[in-house]
């Protein structure tokens, strides 16, 4: 799938500022990969596609020296405000500033899915881990933002939401290394929809991989979107296939 990474850094650079405040999803993510890393302690941490630096922190308070790694130098500049003894970098995934066998633990929270390659960005996240250390990983599946994509259909025939790789072909990906992998179904609720689009704008989730063509969104469309968008006690779902995956290097 080709990707504009400059669109894409732009994109979470516009959402830089504000971040934190709309990524309790993003943290949610983080703690899932925790629990299935288990009781590990590593020396040297790479935190690859880092944003504001949340869980580069996390790991340097761990003990761990840690390298933080973006595309949006917007984003490194406030993980840099809040994180000055932690070193940040502005790289690519699928082409990682790094030496092999370089760190204990390559840690990747909803990055992954912003690479045009997946199998390359897992085989450099594997390079640069040494022998016996962990990529962990969590990216999302098909199925991600299914109301989003359902509630668009009854106002137009435009994309106006990526759409993810099967679990079959991030199986696939994964292939010939040593690889937990599980998939998590995690439900937002919102109080209206304006909302729900509002928690995608601010956490940068709005570079599409088709482009995007330049729109207002009409009184008439938010009133479409609003009756169309699936609601559960009056609530407004949204909805994410959330895969977390381990890779143990050998």
């Amino acid at each position: 799938m080709p990707v504009n990474k400059a669109a894409v850094a732009a994109a979470f650079g516009r959402a830089a500022s504000g971040y934190d405040k709309h990524a309790q999803f993003q943290r949610e993510s983080g703690q899932q990969l925790i629990t299935m890393l288990g009781d590990i302690s590593p020396s040297r941490v790479l935190d690859a596609g880092c944003g504001t630096g949340w869980f580069s922190r996390y790991w340097h308070q761990r003990g761990a020296a840690v390298t933080g790694l973006d595309l949006s130098v917007a984003m490194l500049e406030q993980a840099s405000l809040h994180s000055p003894a932690i070193e940040f970098l502005c790289g690519d995934i699928e082409a990682l500033p790094l030496p092999d066998a370089s760190v204990d633990l390559a840690w990747s929270n909803l990055a992954i899915q912003w690479c045009a390659d997946l199998r390359l960005a897992l085989s450099e996240l594997c390079r640069v881990t040494r022998p016996g250390g962990h990529v962990a990983f969590t990216t999302l599946a098909a199925g991600s933002l299914r109301e989003l994509h359902q509630a668009w259909r009854a106002v137009d025939q435009r994309s106006h939401g990526n759409h993810f790789l099967p679990r079959q072909a991030i199986d696939d990906a994964c292939r010939g290394w040593q690889c937990q992998i599980n998939t998590v179904t995690v439900r937002e609720r919102w109080a209206d929809v304006l909302s729900a689009m509002r928690s995608l704008k601010g956490i940068g989730a709005t570079h599409l991989h088709a482009g995007r063509a330049p729109a207002t969104l009409t009184r008439q469309q938010l009133q479409a979107l609003s009756l169309a968008w699936p609601q559960e006690a009056g609530e407004y779902l949204l909805s994410y296939q959330l895969i977390v995956g381990v890779i143990t290097r050998e």
